[in-house]
Parts: structure tokens; sequence; C-alpha cells
């Protein structure tokens, strides 16, 4: 329930940890102005905790940002760089980085947290919520399945959790349209799951299966949690629950399966829980299947 974080996310955890990190060693100082690239929850926590520690923030976002954590950023008064074109890949990673580092150049004391590349975003989960589920968990954990997107959580937590139960299997959640296990780029409408650019993070040797989801199918993960246990999460939520449907005819009745929820639904009020959004991206999931339904039938044929 990494959702109830003061900032809202499970994001606040990296967020401080490496501007703690970063005092620490010197690099961060009293003067320095934070530049990262988000795609909303990491600026969120980084402009809550620059507050904090009274230091300059910039946020570097792109259009799919929701329009809460916009509004939250502008309450921050954090300063916002809204990117517009698109990368290679069809998403705004790449870009988003790149307009990074021309505006560390260009604004004095500038200093790129670079939560991709960090190792202290990973630490962060390995020393935070991963010793906490240790700590208070009775039992062995036979799988853990984490979205994936910058890939500090998922490799922070399995880390950990690998060292007190070394048969844990590591599922990563990705989503239809991410390159991060080498899917094909393509239209992602939910932000903080998944990526159009491979972070220098990911360590896919130590990920023991991937399971894809789509916008839709994560969607519906949310709307039944709502429905079910009364929890209004966001959208990599809802990825995570979707994933673990699938999973659960694969693997051994009474195994113990693992997953975080990483933020709150009130910032997908205009994606998840919208239903005009709902229905454009149910048409959108069946008209993919179909497709690949079409594909397969004249695959036979063939």
């Amino acid at each position: 329930m990494e959702l109830l974080n003061p900032g809202g996310s499970i994001k606040d955890r990296p967020a401080l940890f490496m501007l703690q990190e970063g005092l620490k060693s010197g690099a961060i100082n009293k003067d320095s102005h934070i530049v990262e690239s988000s795609s909303g929850n990491l600026a969120i926590a980084l402009a809550m905790a620059c507050k904090i520690y009274g230091l300059k923030f910039t946020a570097v976002i792109d259009p799919k940002i929701a329009s809460a954590n916009l509004q939250m950023l502008k309450l921050y008064k954090a300063n916002i760089h809204m990117v517009s074109e698109k990368d290679q890949n069809g998403g705004y990673l790449k870009t988003r980085i790149d307009t990074v580092k021309r505006l560390c150049e260009q604004l004095p004391n500038a200093v790129w947290i670079n939560q991709y590349a960090n190792p202290n975003n990973w630490k962060s989960h390995y020393f935070g919520e991963a010793e906490e589920i240790i700590n208070q968990i009775d039992r062995k954990i036979d799988y853990l399945v984490i979205g994936a997107s910058t890939s500090g959580t998922i490799m922070g937590v399995s880390r950990r959790l690998k060292e007190k139960f070394p048969e844990l299997k590591v599922i990563a959640v990705d989503i239809v349209g991410s390159v991060l296990f080498g899917g094909t780029s393509g239209p992602r409408e939910i932000p903080g799951i998944g990526a159009s650019t491979v972070p220098p993070l990911l360590s896919p040797d130590e990920i023991d299966d991937v399971i894809y989801v789509d916008d839709y199918e994560s969607a519906v993960g949310c709307r039944e949690l709502l429905e079910h246990e009364g929890i209004f999460a966001g959208g990599s939520s809802g990825s995570s629950i979707s994933a673990i449907k699938k999973l659960i005819p694969t693997i051994p009745e009474g195994s113990c399966v693992l997953t975080l929820l990483p933020d709150r639904g009130d910032r997908y009020l205009d994606l998840v829980y919208a239903d005009e959004w709902f229905e454009m991206i149910k048409k959108r999931h069946f008209n993919r299947n179909l497709r690949r339904q079409e594909n397969l039938t004249l695959q036979n044929v063939v």
C-alpha cells in the first residue's frame, strides 16, 4: 500500500533517499537546483522533498502526465518544463532526458538526480519497503509481481527479498507498447509503467518472467480493486492485479504472491476511472485481440 505515503506514491522513497545521499556525498548542496525527468509521481515526490530541504526544483514532464499530477506540481511551485516532441519509439522519455541534459547546461548549480541510472533509486527500495516486508510477513514469499518502468522498485525489492527467500520468482509486469523487455513500441496511455527506452538500472538477468498487460486490462484491475477491496489505486496497481490474474492458473495452489500498489487512484480520475476513456481503450483492446486472432488464423491457413 505504497499509495499511503505522504506524497501519495512509492516515489517518495527514492526521491527522499536520492536527495539525502546526494547531500551526504556533497553532490547536492544548499544552492543546488534539482532537475529531473518524470511521468508524474517522482516529480511530485521531489517537489515535496525539495521544499523540505529548501532546494529549487525543475520537473521535465510530457503531455501524458495526469492532470491531477500537473496541478499538484503547480501547487508545490515547482518549475515545470513540458516537452512535446516524441522520441523514435513513440514515447517522450528520451526527449525528456535530452531536455534535462540541456537544462543542466543552462541553469546555474543544476543537478540531475537521474532516477534511471542512480543506484540510490533501487537502494531506497532495498533498504525501505523490502526490509519492512521481511519484518512484517510471517511466511515464505513464492512470487514477487511488480510493474517495471525505471526499474528501481523491482530491482531493489527483489534483491533484498531474494536474500531472505532464495527461491523467490521475480515477475516483471510490463505494458503493451513498452520496449523494456524487447516488446514492440506502441501507444500507451497509463503513465508510470513501461518505457520507450531501456533504463540503465534494469538487469533483465535478475527477472524470471515478464507478464504483459495493456491499458484496458490495467484499468479493469484498478476498477476491480475498488469494487471488491475498496482500494482506490492508480494505473500501475491495476496492471499488477491483472498480471497476477494471468499468473495464478500457472502456479501451484497455495503459493504466496506479493505485489505493491504504487500510487493513489485520485490521480487517474481522467484516465482509469473516466468511463469515456475506459470505453476508448476497451475498443482498442478488443480490436488488437481481433487482429491477433486473424493473423493466427491466416498463419494456420498458410
